[in-house]
């Protein structure tokens, strides 16, 4: 009698992979990596996994003895996952975070992070906006500003700014990054939150400011007309600022882009392939009912 295809024991199962964080079952990196998985044919089973908030050390090595061959990281352990590696990236170096671990045959850890590639690509390649020769402002100096400084820089802006509610923290970040900014040749500056010198053609909001109920952490001043006002975060959290920006007469974007190409990002980490990210973050959007920006909420 004949053994069909399906049934037999040669059929490898699929690779494991997965997303720690606490919490995680909000995370939409599984729907996201099945797409990838489905639309490259690649053999990927991708889970979350919640960990104990004083336990992501333990879950890794837990996923790396049950087979596991990469995974995400999500708040609030990228800096553990960082500090978890046996290999770090200069992206990891830089940020002092790590939100990709790549899991060798000997078990060994290497980090990388992937937030940067992602905010760069949907910035340049799905919203269309050149970074290179800009006047760019990041708000923010927390985990996820310092993950995509560097990539920001790399795209050699003629400016930088950072600010901060608490400025020493944007000039500590500022310091961290000023070898790659002058490597760069991008004039790179920590400016105090609330007395910004100058107007922007990219606003790119790392804060948690829509949150609290504030539209932006910083004044109108800082747009010039049609500027890009980006906000890292996505859905509800993101609504504040996205209608303070397009009643002030920028073009509004949330960030679900780059939670799509920080993921592409990763996968072809792990895969080697570049997944179809365009496709997989229009399907997002249809699911959601997001738009990439809001229209003002009082229209």
């Amino acid at each position: 009698m004949s053994t069909s295809p399906l049934s037999s024991p040669s059929v490898l199962s699929p690779d494991r992979y997965c997303v720690i964080g606490h919490p995680v079952a909000h995370s939409r990196s599984p729907w996201i990596h099945a797409r990838f998985a489905a639309l490259s044919g690649e053999p990927v089973d991708y889970q979350a996994r919640l960990a104990p908030l004083d336990g992501f050390r333990a879950s890794l090595h837990a996923f790396i003895a049950e087979g596991g061959r990469g995974c995400n990281v999500t708040v609030p352990f990228k800096h553990e996952a960082a500090a978890c590696a046996h290999h770090v990236s200069a992206r990891v170096q830089l940020a002092g975070a790590a939100n990709t671990l790549v899991i060798d045959a000997q078990g060994q850890i290497h980090a990388d992070n992937t937030d940067g590639l992602g905010l760069v690509a949907d910035i340049t390649r799905n919203a269309g906006r050149s970074l290179a020769g800009q006047d760019v402002l990041l708000v923010g100096a927390g985990g996820a500003a310092a993950g995509v400084l560097g990539p920001l820089l790399e795209q050699q802006p003629r400016r930088l700014v950072v600010c901060n509610r608490t400025a020493v923290k944007a000039q500590a970040l500022v310091a961290g990054h000023q070898g790659l900014a002058e490597q760069q040749k991008v004039e790179l500056q920590a400016q105090d939150q609330q007395a910004l010198d100058g107007d922007f053609s990219i606003i790119i909001n790392a804060t948690a400011a829509s949150l609290q109920g504030a539209g932006s952490p910083v004044p109108a001043q800082v747009l010039r007309p049609g500027s890009l006002a980006y906000d890292m975060m996505y859905g509800p959290a993101a609504q504040g600022f996205l209608d303070w920006a397009a009643q002030h007469g920028a073009q509004p974007r949330d960030g679900l882009g780059m939670l799509v190409e920080q993921a592409a990002a990763a996968f072809a980490l792990w895969r080697g392939i570049s997944p179809p990210a365009a496709q997989v973050l229009q399907e997002l959007r249809v699911l959601l009912n997001t738009p990439a920006s809001a229209a003002p909420a009082s229209a």
